[in-house]
């Protein structure tokens, strides 16, 4: 009898174990790194808008931006999977590694997806809600589908998906867009090419095996960093712009300047780089994350007075 309750106590936490590993493939399909960054700005979105929501809305607006952020992970996953596969940076998701089927990505991203607009919608407004959906369907089906495999201009076009969170916030707050989300809409999609192309530079051979038309697989190293000295320029000077229109403190603007000349420096010295020098490319990588996180914790900490999520 002890034989058989020790057994059975073995399968059960077998069985529990096998669950939770389960689940936690689920929860990869949906990017949570890059959910992280969606929740974070859309956060700053409805914090600064004129009108705020109620504490229990405004937590279901979070939850339901996260939800929709990590649809598009899962269907993007779903879509990928063929590159993915030949892809070291993914080979190891769970799609390529038979944890998850393509089937059960789809139909988890749709219900996802669907639950995610339908809680925005009776917690917020129809804006919000259509404003979600447009996103997950412009990442999936046109950045995903159409020009991550047509085009070298990937990832400007499709990094519009990437930028809207905060545009949801104010609009689930608000019911309408506004100048302020609309900058840091702009902040975003600037930030977005040297941040990606950074990395895609010591990743080509990765891109290009899998037959993704990269800047840097395409135009080559000395066209992509110049590209991303144009665009770190374009967007230090974008960065100035929440304080220049007001909503943003002199903090604000002290750390917009000094981090905007240090991500300018990076971009340059990758720009004079000789040879294919992959650590002043991590360097522009790794930085261009703390000075994102560093503007908008910046435009939080201004209206911090409002971090209830109400009025």
């Amino acid at each position: 009898m002890n034989n058989i309750s020790v057994s059975v106590s073995r399968l059960r936490l077998s069985s529990r174990s096998d669950r939770i590993a389960r689940m936690s493939h689920f929860v990869s399909l949906t990017k949570p790194r890059v959910m992280g960054l969606a929740v974070f700005t859309a956060v700053i979105g409805l914090t600064i808008a004129p009108t705020g929501l109620d504490p229990l809305p405004g937590f279901i607006a979070i939850l339901a931006i996260a939800a929709g952020a990590g649809a598009a992970g899962a269907l993007n996953m779903w879509y990928d999977a063929d590159i993915d596969a030949v892809m070291a940076r993914t080979a190891m998701r769970p799609i390529p590694r038979g944890k998850v089927s393509k089937l059960e990505a789809l139909v988890f991203g749709l219900v996802l997806g669907v639950v995610a607009v339908t809680a925005l919608a009776l917690a917020t407004n129809l804006a919000a809600a259509a404003l979600l959906a447009c996103t997950i369907v412009f990442y999936v089906a046109v950045y995903t589908a159409w020009l991550k495999r047509s085009t070298s201009q990937n990832i400007v076009i499709g990094g519009a998906a990437g930028a809207l969170p905060p545009v949801i916030g104010w609009v689930a707050a608000t019911g309408h867009a506004g100048l302020e989300p609309t900058t840091l809409f702009l902040i975003i999609f600037l930030w977005t090419p040297p941040h990606f192309w950074a990395l895609a530079l010591n990743r080509s051979d990765d891109y290009a095996r899998a037959g993704v038309p990269m800047l840097p697989v395409v135009a080559g190293r000395a066209a992509t960093t110049r590209q991303i000295l144009i665009y770190s320029s374009l967007l230090v000077l974008a960065s100035e712009l929440p304080w220049v229109l007001g909503f943003a403190g002199a903090i604000y603007g002290v750390i917009a300047t000094i981090s905007g000349a240090l991500l300018f420096l990076f971009a340059l010295r990758l720009n004079r780089s000789i040879g294919a020098d992959r650590r002043d490319a991590h360097r522009l990588f790794l930085f261009s994350i703390f000075y994102l996180f560093a503007l908008f914790a910046a435009i939080l900490t201004s209206h911090s007075d409002r971090l209830n999520l109400g009025t």
